[in-house]
């Protein structure tokens, strides 16, 4: 993986973005970068090209920037329910929470990039962050 702060401003600029070259955008990038080698290059089964991994670093990044944080949340798997009643206010549990990755927000653009990598028991499922 080469994503450099650099590389991202260029990749953002080819899409209309523009990422400030800061220590903010920085952190950004590494927070990035951190959540594409913990959650997807850890259990490639098969390699992307390295461009392809850092396009998604830099995707992750744009996440990280816009919220901070986003991919390092503290949950506990109790909390994976939906509202399924309204005057009574009844919540139902969704899915595994056990499941690997169930409770970990992910990208429908990265899911795209990346996913057909990735090795997983259960599969990342059709979540995504809009």
């Amino acid at each position: 993986m080469a994503a450099t702060l650099e590389g991202w401003i260029s990749y953002a600029a080819a899409r209309g973005d523009a990422i400030a070259n800061d220590e903010q955008s920085a952190a950004a990038l590494v927070r990035g970068a951190d959540f594409i080698e913990f959650f997807y290059v850890q259990n490639f089964a098969t390699s992307p090209a390295p461009e392809v991994i850092d396009a998604a670093i830099y995707e992750a990044a744009k996440i990280e920037l816009g919220t901070p944080g986003l991919f390092n949340r503290v949950y506990t798997p109790g909390e994976a329910r939906v509202l399924t009643e309204v005057k009574g206010i009844k919540w139902t549990a969704v899915g595994d929470a056990k499941a690997e990755g169930a409770l970990s927000p992910t990208s429908t653009k990265i899911e795209a990039m990346l996913g057909q990598y990735v090795s997983r028991k259960t599969g990342l499922g059709m979540r995504s962050l809009g």
